[in-house]
């Protein structure tokens, strides 16, 4: 039924966190976008550590993590900075 995304290489477990970690941060909501990047941080790792995604697969999603920690290194309230 789903051969579509074997067929792209594609993990649909990783795919709905980067989904909703995107879907956070266009709502401005800063701790659950921090929140879903662990929980895809500890995804990856446990996927790849089970043998379940190929190399091809773990430098993709190893790109898209880094990307996401590199935007989001200030992305939360603390620094926010009050406009008042």
């Amino acid at each position: 039924m789903f051969e579509f995304l074997k067929r792209t290489g594609k993990n649909q477990r990783l795919e709905g966190i980067i989904e909703s970690i995107r879907m956070n941060l266009s709502n401005n909501y800063k701790d659950a976008a921090q929140m879903d990047l662990k929980e895809l941080e500890d995804t990856l790792t446990e996927l790849s550590k089970a043998g379940k995604l190929s190399e091809m697969q773990k430098s993709y999603y190893e790109v898209k993590l880094s990307e996401f920690k590199e935007n989001m290194k200030n992305f939360t309230h603390k620094d926010q900075k009050v406009g008042w």
